[in-house]
């Protein structure tokens, strides 16, 4: 993708009292780019978005739209919409009255604006929808109304605040689909702010990674899921199993790690550290191979018992019992034929075996 910045957050910060909900945020995001602000409650990604809007304003700092300063503009003068979690539909209007309604002082003769609205329908899939009312339309059709209202008025971003939060798990998993292909075939930047980690994988081009008010990590789904850069990140997407280690080796091609609980762990992990640092040995659950007889002595594994397990329909979770650790290893498999029944046989003797680059090695803070 080229360099082209539609949205450039220079040095922000926003404080509400002594609470940094901001905290010099410096990043740029990209024309025609479906980018998400991802973290836990209170995390600073909303008060980010509201900035862009024009409902806040940086405490210092700038934000740049299209390489504008927007310091100096109101919320109205700004190119940008906005989509709630809550929708915010009028319930005195009908679908094409609620659609209508920012486009009051447009300036577009009633053909024009008519034409315009019956497009966006089109772009929703609702067309024919326009004469029902707010009480007559199901909550995933509420949130297409609302995507139309903010699209009608042509923004260069949109902005959506978890919009799809309101929505049972099915119908979610739909919208994000249909959203995804709504923003590749406008073409125009999508910022959107979740804390659903899936759904960040799922829906975006790039994700910032937010904890505290700061911006831990800019990078793409499959970057940050397979190689985070720091612990906090590993753990927040998705899940990951976390072993104290120290460097004892380094080559051109390795690394080698003595941990208590795994013994010797060698990793092709890209990252470097010195000898002697202290990390952490991170693997997702899914990396993990469970055998039931002994692999070869040079192979990356170790032995632990069954414990329980949790049938999730298509995949399964394990948690196996190791010597010197508290906590179970968690284990992830696909539900394949009835491939993991014989694994939910509580204390049965088992074996977890790993490839060197399903490692990941992270410093320890």
């Amino acid at each position: 993708m080229e360099h082209d910045a539609i949205i450039s957050f220079q040095n922000v910060s926003k404080h509400f009292g002594k609470v940094k909900a901001v905290d010099h945020a410096s990043f740029d995001i990209q024309r025609g780019e479906f980018f998400s602000l991802l973290g836990p409650s209170g995390c600073g990604k909303t008060t980010l978005l509201r900035m862009v809007a024009g409902f806040e304003m940086p405490s210092s700092g700038e934000i740049f739209l299209d390489g504008q300063p927007m310091s100096v503009s109101p919320p109205n003068r700004r190119p940008v919409n906005m989509v709630f979690q809550n929708y915010a539909i009028f319930p005195h209007l009908d679908v094409r009255g609620n659609i209508a309604f920012g486009m009051r002082k447009s300036g577009l003769s009633k053909g024009d604006l008519n034409k315009r609205i019956d497009e966006v329908l089109e772009l929703i899939k609702l067309p024919g929808y326009g004469s029902r009312g707010a009480d007559e339309l199901s909550g995933g059709q509420r949130q297409r109304v609302a995507l139309a209202r903010a699209l009608i008025k042509q923004p260069k971003v949109l902005l959506l605040d978890e919009p799809l939060g309101a929505l049972d798990k099915k119908l979610r998993e739909q919208m994000q689909i249909e959203l995804r292909q709504l923003q590749q075939q406008l073409g125009i930047t999508f910022l959107f702010v979740t804390h659903d980690q899936e759904e960040a994988l799922t829906l975006s081009d790039r994700i910032a990674v937010m904890s505290e008010g700061q911006v831990l990590e800019i990078a793409a789904p499959s970057q940050l899921y397979e190689s985070p850069s720091s612990r906090f990140v590993a753990d927040f997407i998705g899940t990951m199993n976390f072993f104290e280690g120290t460097v004892t080796a380094i080559t051109a091609n390795n690394m080698t790690i003595a941990t208590q609980v795994l013994g010797e762990v060698r990793t092709t992990c890209e990252e470097s550290f010195p000898l002697g640092a202290e990390v952490w040995v991170a693997i997702r659950p899914e990396k993990f191979r469970p055998e039931f007889t002994s692999p070869a002595r040079d192979i990356d594994s170790i032995e632990g018992r069954m414990g329980p397990s949790a049938y999730l329909g298509d995949r399964s979770h394990f948690y196996v019992h190791i010597a010197n650790r508290d906590d179970p290893v968690l284990v992830a498999l696909q539900n394949l034929e009835g491939s993991v029944h014989q694994l939910s046989r509580p204390d049965q003797p088992v074996w977890l075996r790993w490839s060197e680059d399903a490692v990941v090695v992270l410093a320890k803070d």
